[in-house]
């Protein structure tokens, strides 16, 4: 078992060496564009592009809460697109984290981080514009990626909590 390490500093910039993968939540509409999405694209274009992608062509693949989509940006070093949440936020229709789909996200992850021998980097995946609760998270990540001995470490900008 692995315990989730938490530091200050910016989760595109992971403070490991090896194989990384940067994990952040989705929504399931389409939209990027806003939150820790920007931070992303700024760095790289292909997972704002992979993402659009991929929805656009929903009807003919795994598009959906739960699914994940590991996109490479280079050097050991991929990002994975996960659906945790339904819409985004706006006029009283409660938040849109999806607890079940960022379970089932992360479960999906973990066979994949496996394999390729990698560490997961994030924020505090959808706590941000999804709405979500991070003691409700939490247990997710160490249960489905620290379980399995995977490395986490959460990044938490500027101040932190």
């Amino acid at each position: 078992m692995s315990e989730i390490v938490y530091v200050r500093g910016d989760a595109t910039a992971p403070c490991a060496e090896g194989a990384r993968v940067i994990a952040h939540v989705c929504n399931d509409i389409g939209g990027w564009g806003r939150g820790f999405v920007s931070a992303l694209s700024k760095r790289w274009p292909e997972p704002e592009a992979a993402y659009r992608a991929w929805y656009r062509a929903r009807a003919a693949n795994d598009f959906g809460l739960g699914a994940v989509q590991l996109v490479d940006v280079g050097s050991r070093l991929w990002v994975a697109n996960m659906i945790g949440q339904h819409g985004i936020r706006g006029r009283g229709k409660g938040v849109p984290v999806r607890y079940e789909a960022i379970d089932t996200a992360l479960t999906r992850l973990a066979d994949q981080v496996t394999e390729l021998g990698a560490s997961v980097h994030m924020p505090r995946i959808g706590c941000g514009l999804a709405g979500g609760e991070w003691p409700r998270v939490e247990p997710l990540v160490s249960g489905r990626l620290g379980s399995r001995g995977i490395p986490v470490t959460v990044y938490d900008h500027g101040e932190g909590p």
